[in-house]
């Protein structure tokens, strides 16, 4: 079970499908407008009814536009949210009635423990993100850094207390509707709940495993996305004989106030800094044209990343973990809450030059980011090292393990 954007959505269809290869039957719980990506992958599909896009596209979704990453952009969100988990709740019953186990999201943990706990079914965590508090750094959702290990630690449960708000009306919903017996729902409550393993699918080369955790939160490795097509289109493959490798640029699933401006900005940067340009449209509606630019739709990053000079994202945790799993040099562009996390990570372990947060870019700043991308500051080797390192880790064989005890 997960719900958010397409970024939250992918790895658990290259996990699942590695659970199914495994001889279990598995079903995917999320938004109806990903049932795309389970095709051909021997995964079930359960739609729940909400639209993240349309959410994001609606005056209370452009309202998070005007807020920068912090405490006061994760309010605004916590209604967003909200009122999303609401109007999925009878669809994620519906969807644990006919299963032996619950795989939740952070998106959905506490509501799916709630659900879990009434069906008498046994739950595990898989997060893509380090949400745990720790001294080590400052939460990912409100943009990561460190701001002091007391501090990181402080404000990691202020973040407990934001997801409190998120589930204060669905929790007690469901355990009335279910049968359980009535109690408020606190953070420390949503902990307690949740003391059992949590599986993260990241890599600890990316994100080491914090010091201060508790054992049974682990570090697994990249759950790599079930990707069906992992041939690119003919108009890309002729873009890309036709010259040097391009740079990609894409912003994923986030959305801008003014698409055409954004992409004359990224369309003169790349050619200050002499570069060639596949642009991906995603949810920011992104558009270039010329015979150094290509505007492409979705495609397999598996496929097109390791063919390019480096990569240009919105510091997502899925595309991160593709552009370091393909070993190209990052220029990220962190837009809202975790971004900043990941954007922070690929400057500190040297394959990006720096961050540029969209609110700042300008042609010029994003120019000079990829001039050092891309020529000989050793970003390239850096990032071709680390991929081949990430590469050799097995992030599902931690979570196919407890699934298999769990079965037994």
């Amino acid at each position: 079970m997960t719900a958010g954007s397409r970024g939250d959505v992918a790895p658990f269809t290259g996990l699942g499908h590695g659970l199914a290869l495994a001889g279990h039957e598995v079903t995917l719980v999320t938004h109806g407008c990903f049932e795309p990506l389970v095709a051909g992958s021997g995964l079930g599909f359960h739609p729940l009814p909400v639209d993240p896009r349309a959410e994001l596209e609606s005056s209370r979704g452009r309202g998070l536009h005007r807020s920068a990453t912090g405490p006061g952009k994760m309010l605004r969100a916590v209604g967003l949210v909200r009122a999303a988990i609401a109007r999925m709740t009878d669809d994620l019953i519906a969807a644990a009635e006919k299963s032996d186990l619950l795989l939740l999201a952070g998106s959905l943990g506490p509501v799916g423990h709630a659900i879990a706990e009434a069906l008498n079914l046994p739950s595990v965590s898989a997060h893509l993100q380090p949400l745990s508090p720790t001294r080590e750094f400052a939460p990912p959702l409100l943009g990561g850094g460190h701001w002091g290990g007391a501090a990181n630690r402080l404000a990691g449960h202020g973040v407990d207390l934001a997801v409190e708000r998120v589930f204060s009306a669905a929790v007690p919903a469901v355990r009335t509707r279910l049968g359980l017996p009535a109690r408020a729902v606190t953070g420390r409550r949503v902990r307690q709940e949740q003391r059992g393993p949590v599986y993260h699918g990241f890599s600890p080369l990316v994100v080491p495993r914090p010091r201060d955790w508790r054992s049974a939160l682990q570090v697994c490795g990249y759950w790599w996305p079930y990707d069906r097509y992992t041939q690119l289109p003919d108009g890309l493959w002729d873009f890309l004989d036709a010259g040097p490798p391009p740079v990609y640029v894409g912003l994923g699933s986030a959305t801008v106030p003014d698409p055409g401006r954004l992409s004359d900005t990224i369309v003169r940067a790349l050619r200050r800094a002499g570069l060639r340009g596949v642009v991906q449209q995603g949810w920011a509606g992104l558009e270039a044209s010329g015979e150094d630019m290509l505007t492409i739709g979705e495609v397999p990053h598996s496929a097109l990343f390791p063919r390019l000079a480096g990569v240009v994202h919105h510091a997502g945790a899925g595309t991160t973990a593709a552009g370091l799993r393909a070993g190209v040099p990052a220029v990220p562009v962190p837009v809202q809450f975790d971004e900043g996390f990941w954007a922070d990570r690929l400057v500190g372990l040297g394959v990006a030059p720096c961050s540029v947060p969209l609110r700042g870019l300008t042609a010029d700043n994003l120019a000079a980011a990829l001039v050092r991308a891309t020529r000989g500051y050793g970003h390239r080797e850096r990032a071709r090292a680390l991929g081949a390192r990430i590469r050799e880790e097995n992030g599902l064989a931690p979570v196919l393990n407890a699934v298999e005890q769990l079965a037994r």
